[in-house]
């Protein structure tokens, strides 16, 4: 833990608290600026390089790392003799807590290790195909759910219909797509949405999305991987029946920590899991089936909720998009560079993927991002799989700088007007 010992890190953190409660008066007194600094400094991030690869999971800030380590002891210490007379209560407070900040009922929402887990039961689960019917996926969906969904089409006799989505974007682009694919294949029964890319950071209208599937009794299996606590919504902004979450991205719990949701109404189209009794309650626990999970996790979202409440989701989800378009803004005018999220609100959040004109290889892509590491010092990540070409992805967190945005204008300035060689 770079040289923290937990005394030491629950003694750092004892003060943060009565920090955040204070956070509107001292943005006040200090403008967002000062209030930003004071928060980044609750972030152990590495210091030599810039970091702007905040995509695979998110840092836990100091007060949620006290209070797992504080409980990974106490699981420790107490094994069974907590399981079995406390936790299971205490694990189900903390499911409770995350439904309501999810705005569904608590018997709509399951633990799982990540949200690829959650989407795999979902796909996996998927009951209403019959041979001849299709289901529908986009080039920008994650690649293991576009897995799932050519499994799932394989195992069921029924046809795998992949579009590729409109670059650069619009609201009503991205509806006709979904619109348009849906008209020319009838029988799709199981759409996949992905709310928020992990390709390039675009964010569908899900609401929209759904209400055009309904109208053709498709049902929609959404990827919430990367919107959750990312954009600022409830569970109900989408009216989706199936949604598969991360906790340990944009919430910053600790790394293990999925959330399956499935609207009530819904759960017969989803089968139970192969480790449930038979004859057992129709219930979504009925339907994921882990085994002994690290409950030190699950039960440490509580403290990262607290950590957010004190920001406020709305004023957390406005400070990482203004760092993405601080970076954007300046970046879009540069010669031979290509942004691959559009401007229109609700269409982006933190994270947006460039590229320089004509260099779509994944090879190309990676060759960008190593000359930004070995060169300026800003660590990013390639993304391949988007069907207009590869992508160097982009994506602050809460302890980035604007400073840091202005600093990546001017690498990508360099590496464009060099031809990244």
């Amino acid at each position: 833990m770079s040289e923290i010992t937990r005394r030491g890190l629950l003694a750092r953190t004892a003060a943060v608290p009565a920090l955040l409660s204070a956070a509107p008066g001292t943005a006040q007194a200090g403008g967002e600026d000062g209030f930003w600094t004071e928060i980044a400094a609750e972030y152990e991030v590495p210091r030599e390089v810039i970091q702007l690869e905040n995509g695979n999971w998110g840092a836990m800030p100091r007060p949620v790392q006290a209070a797992y380590l504080e409980t990974v002891a106490r699981v420790n210490r107490d094994t069974s003799y907590y399981a079995r007379r406390g936790m299971g209560q205490d694990l189900a407070n903390a499911r409770a807590r995350l439904a309501e900040t999810l705005g569904v009922p608590d018997d709509e929402i399951a633990f799982t290790r990540n949200a690829t887990e959650a989407l795999k039961v979902l796909i996996g689960g998927y009951n209403r195909l019959t041979p001849g019917d299709a289901v529908l996926y986009a080039d920008l969906d994650y690649d293991s759910m576009q897995d799932s969904m050519k499994r799932l089409a394989l195992r069921e006799g029924a046809e795998a219909v992949r579009i590729a989505l409109p670059e650069p974007a619009t609201r009503s682009a991205l509806i006709d797509a979904y619109a348009e694919a849906f008209a020319r294949h009838p029988r799709i029964r199981l759409a996949l949405l992905t709310h928020v890319s992990h390709r390039t950071g675009l964010a569908l209208p899900v609401r929209e999305i759904v209400a055009l599937a309904r109208e053709r009794d498709i049902d929609v299996i959404v990827d919430a991987a990367h919107s959750w606590r990312q954009l600022d919504f409830s569970l109900k902004d989408l009216d989706c029946d199936f949604v598969g979450l991360n906790g340990h991205k944009w919430l910053t719990a600790p790394l293990g920590v999925g959330l399956l949701h499935i609207r009530k109404s819904a759960l017969p189209r989803i089968d139970h899991d192969l480790a449930t009794p038979p004859d057992g309650p129709d219930a979504i626990a009925e339907r994921v089936h882990t085994g002994t999970l690290n409950a030190a996790a699950f039960l440490s979202t509580g403290a990262a909720l607290d950590f957010e409440t004190r920001l406020g989701l709305q004023r957390k989800s406005a400070r990482l998009r203004a760092l993405r378009d601080r970076w954007v803004s300046q970046t879009r005018g540069i010669a031979n560079v290509e942004i691959l999220t559009p401007e229109e609100p609700g269409l982006c959040g933190a994270i947006t993927s460039f590229r320089l004109a004509g260099r779509v290889s994944m090879a190309d892509n990676e060759l960008i991002a190593r000359r930004l590491l070995e060169r300026h010092r800003i660590f990013t990540v390639a993304r391949d799989g988007v069907d207009r070409g590869a992508c160097v992805r982009v994506t602050p967190g809460l302890f980035n700088t604007m400073e840091e945005m202005d600093a990546l204008v001017a690498a990508v300035t360099d590496i464009a007007s060099s031809g990244a060689g």
